[in-house]
């Protein structure tokens, strides 16, 4: 026979309204309470119904996760510690891919709107105009991208930007190629203004560019003829299709041309050479999100930006600049 509430409820010495707050709006139970409802509940194996639940509450109690690229290796650590930050939340999470697409970001919004009780927008490409029509329609939080009027989740690239160009000019590097992301991308125009900040570098914006190993391959061209003996590149897939480029034309890295990524994914500590880059804190990022959107599900979060500190990893892929 399956475990109903009431069992639980009698297990707990509770009355049957308490273990349905501890699942529905645990906020308004006693931390002692909830927790020995809680437990009890899993001991019984106990499951709450979610579909009466969303009848008796108005809350699915479910998040949509909105990717830019689900390809790309920098999402997957995000996904996975949003999710699991939901789960000890009582939350599941419905993941989307939006392939760089604003358009097909906005589908999935609108698709989305009525299944769940907030979004997570990760790198949107929306315009914030748009962003800000349809916040309107679901409470939002945005990870990398400063959004008027919402909750938002930054990791300091700019401060990565500086700390990698720091790094090349210590190496005696005079000229450096910021090689950019996609057109609209905050984190590729807070690079470049960033770069444009340093004094006694010559730096020079190559782009827009895919974010792709593709994009990097195909970047590789400018880069040599930019006369450029170092690079910033937008994110870790670009600076290893950039390496594999120069290695196409006869560039040796580090040797004749330096390259350091942005985000440290696993595939750039296994290339040849290991890639410098700039450390994001992905994972942070998602569990910090998914706390904020589940503050505004429960009311009026605040709209402030919470920035995330970024870091420089030294690998293989720097050297010291040939005179």
């Amino acid at each position: 026979m399956a475990v109903t509430i009431r069992d639980v409820a009698e297990a707990s010495g509770v009355h049957v309204s308490t273990v349905s707050r501890a699942f529905s709006a645990p906020h308004l139970v006693n931390p002692e309470t909830r927790t020995r409802v809680l437990a009890i509940a899993e001991d019984l194996g106990y499951r709450p119904n979610r579909a009466a639940r969303a009848l008796t509450t108005g809350r699915t109690h479910n998040i949509g996760l909105i990717v830019a690229d689900i390809a790309n290796p920098f999402f997957p650590p995000l996904i996975k510690a949003a999710q699991a930050q939901a789960r000890l939340r009582d939350y599941h999470v419905f993941v989307a891919d939006t392939d760089e697409d604003p358009q097909v970001e906005e589908d999935l919004i609108q698709t989305l709107t009525k299944q769940v009780d907030g979004v997570l927008l990760c790198s949107p490409r929306l315009t914030n105009r748009t962003i800000e029509r349809l916040r309107e329609e679901v409470p939002f939080v945005v990870v990398n991208r400063r959004a008027k009027g919402l909750p938002t989740v930054l990791m300091d690239v700019g401060r990565g930007a500086r700390l990698a160009v720091e790094h090349l000019t210590a190496l005696g590097h005079r000229r450096i190629a910021l090689v950019t992301g996609p057109s609209g991308s905050w984190t590729s125009k807070e690079m470049q203004e960033a770069a444009a900040t340093m004094s006694d570098v010559d730096v020079v914006f190559l782009g827009p560019n895919p974010p792709t190993e593709l994009g990097g391959l195909a970047a590789a061209t400018d880069v040599i003829a930019s006369g450029a003996t170092g690079v910033l590149a937008y994110n870790d897939l670009v600076a290893i299709g950039l390496i594999e480029g120069l290695a196409e034309r006869g560039k040796n890295v580090p040797g004749d041309v330096s390259v350091i990524g942005v985000d440290d994914i696993v595939p750039g500590r296994l290339s040849r050479p290991k890639l410098t880059t700039i450390a994001m804190p992905t994972a942070a990022a998602g569990r910090i999100a998914v706390d904020l959107l589940l503050q505004s599900v429960d009311s009026a979060a605040t709209a402030a930006a919470t920035m995330l500190e970024t870091a420089l990893i030294v690998r293989e892929s720097t050297g010291k600049a040939h005179r």
